[in-house]
């Protein structure tokens, strides 16, 4: 085993999981307090299929945000776990995605939406508009983390994963994914380091950035009309990635959504992102895909439900 990588020199042991993972294949190694340079310390899971013991080949490697909603069992704030791994076991079994990793990284709870929230763009927008991004919290501190995210998951955790795993560390075998604003975090680290991740998926992609709802009741109560603030804010990360999108041609993009809850209000945002996508060269069904599901709301069963379909897109083999 190599020595840790810069910025996780205090990892110490990870404890891993007796027997197998709950969905009936591969080992959990969990790292409880991986540390950074940029972000707070936080658990990261390494899930590791069957296959990984059983051969002598390299893998690739998929870091998806939340990772406490992952597996079974998740979060209790979770309506229910993704159970990636009995998908990618399945999505193995027919021979639809290749050899893969998954990297599980806890979100930083009272953090989270700082540290999804693409920085950049927030910190394009008016003071008055900053502010009013993530709810204050108990820290009172509104401002963006997002680029100190970013930047452990492509300097220091990959490294180490890199350095401790069986892995095809190039960009095309490198993948990362998330919902919500995980989804929207997963897109700002392919554009922030287009060189590392090969391709992302984003579920039910949070365009509208902000998460302080209560400050937009015009925005966000049933039947509301929309609120021309709230709009700024996503057409700050369009305008954001209208100079960062990495050329069409060596990148995957997966987007989804549903229409009930949260979901209901992304079509839009959704659309003009489509266009932007399709100005700038990428190609439905080669290295860019949207999809919606009508009736599907906004929680881990609906991603469980349809997760399927990114990893095959994302990780064909």
């Amino acid at each position: 085993m190599m020595a840790l990588a810069s910025g996780a020199a205090g990892c110490g042991m990870p404890s891993t999981r007796a027997g197998l993972a709950p969905n009936g294949g591969g080992r959990w190694v969990d790292w409880e307090h991986f540390p950074s340079r940029f972000v707070a310390p936080r658990k990261v899971r390494v899930w590791l299929p069957p296959e990984y013991d059983a051969s002598h080949e390299n893998f690739a490697v998929l870091y998806m945000q939340d990772g406490q909603n992952l597996f079974d069992p998740p979060s209790p704030m979770a309506r229910g776990a993704w159970d990636v791994d009995r998908h990618l076991l399945a999505l193995r079994r027919s021979g639809d995605v290749r050899p893969t990793i998954v990297v599980a990284v806890w979100n930083a709870e009272n953090n989270r939406a700082r540290e999804y929230g693409p920085q950049a763009a927030i910190e394009a927008l008016p003071a008055e508009l900053r502010r009013l991004v993530p709810p204050a919290g108990r820290s009172a501190d509104t401002e963006p983390l997002a680029d100190g995210y970013v930047r452990f998951l492509a300097t220091e955790l990959k490294p180490f994963i890199d350095g401790h795993y069986r892995t095809r560390a190039g960009r095309d075998d490198t993948f990362v994914m998330g919902s919500s604003m995980g989804g929207l975090i997963s897109l700002y680290a392919l554009c922030s380091f287009p060189e590392v991740f090969g391709a992302a998926g984003c579920l039910s992609t949070h365009w509208v950035i902000t998460t302080h709802y209560a400050a937009f009741p015009a925005h966000f109560a049933p039947g509301a009309g929309g609120d021309p603030r709230v709009e700024r804010m996503a057409a700050a990360y369009r305008d954001w990635l209208r100079g960062h999108l990495p050329p069409a041609g060596r990148h995957r993009l997966y987007f989804d959504h549903g229409t009930q809850g949260l979901d209901g209000l992304y079509g839009p945002h959704q659309q003009l992102v489509d266009d932007l996508l399709a100005a700038k060269g990428y190609r439905p069904g080669v290295d860019w895909m949207t999809r919606v599901f009508p009736g599907a709301p906004h929680d881990e069963s609906a991603w469980r439900e349809r997760l399927a379909i990114p990893l095959t897109f994302l990780l064909r083999p």
